[in-house]
């Protein structure tokens, strides 16, 4: 379910002709995976020295706050799903939209949700991928 839009802008393409959304989405894809593993230093690679969040509930979070609280002392993740994925690039920034399905336990039991997510990406001088920043909100529907 993958949409870009890209504006007027020509198609941006990576080494050996790889496209930079399907890299940017990628990297999406393993930050959500290190969530749901609870991999610590996974996420930490993925997410920017100076990266922001504001969680659905108006929480904000710098790095070492966010690693912390979604990689076990009080959110276990069983997995994030992103949907209706839309990327727009330009040079070494990209904007990530998206809708997610959140599965995660907060001590008393397992609760998903769907909600909207945005997401900064920028690429290193190394060809990585890291999220400077983002926000998830608000909740649309607590799924049953």
């Amino acid at each position: 379910n993958k949409q870009e839009i890209r504006g007027n802008l020509p198609r941006e393409e990576h080494a050996g002709g790889v496209d930079t959304s399907e890299e940017v989405l990628e990297a999406a894809r393993r930050r959500a995976d290190a969530l749901a593993t609870g991999d610590q230093a996974g996420l930490r690679r993925l997410l920017h020295p100076q990266f922001r969040w504001v969680s659905h509930t108006g929480e904000r979070f710098d790095r070492d706050s966010y690693v912390k609280s979604n990689t076990g002392e009080s959110n276990q993740w069983a997995r994030q799903e992103l949907s209706d994925v839309e990327v727009i690039t330009h040079d070494r920034t990209a904007v990530l939209r998206c809708q997610v399905l959140d599965e995660l336990g907060q001590g008393d039991g397992t609760e998903a949700r769907r909600m909207p997510m945005t997401q900064v990406w920028v690429r290193y001088d190394d060809d990585r991928w890291v999220c400077l920043a983002g926000h998830a909100g608000p909740s649309l529907s607590q799924v049953s």
